[in-house]
């Protein structure tokens, strides 16, 4: 496989990009934009998971990277634990519930599989000499 050159060529970072959109876009409306704590909590829950990947991807380690990534995967756990508050206050349908929390749980599956990859590869421009 090529290695990476940028954060933007991470799948995870692409899929997370969309979820983080997504969240928005949910939290902009109805009783939902109105509470004001889960919603600016969730949203920063999702910009932290993309955030995370990126900052990890810039130390140029994939120590590093893979810390970053666990942070990040964690806060796909969160962004999932308040889509639950948000359908138990009635702030999304059950549909919208099941298809965004299936799109957090993609980000954090393939969140996992790139932290698993990245045993034992050199994946990331001058990974092996920042690791030792």
């Amino acid at each position: 496989m090529a290695r990476i050159e940028r954060f933007e060529e991470i799948e995870a970072w692409q899929k997370a990009r969309v979820l983080t959109k997504e969240v928005y876009r949910i939290s902009s409306a109805g009783d939902f934009a109105r509470d004001f704590g889960l919603k600016d909590q969730i949203r920063r829950a999702a910009v932290s998971v993309m955030s995370n990947i990126a900052e990890g991807f810039e130390r140029n380690s994939d120590n590093e990277l893979r810390r970053f990534l666990s942070i990040a995967k964690g806060s796909c756990g969160e962004v999932v634990s308040q889509l639950y508050v948000a359908c138990d206050l009635g702030y999304l349908h059950e549909n919208e519930f099941h298809e965004f929390r299936s799109l957090a749980q993609d980000v954090s599956r393939l969140i996992g599989g790139f932290r698993r990859y990245l045993t034992g590869s050199d994946l990331i421009r001058g990974s092996v000499s920042n690791d030792s």
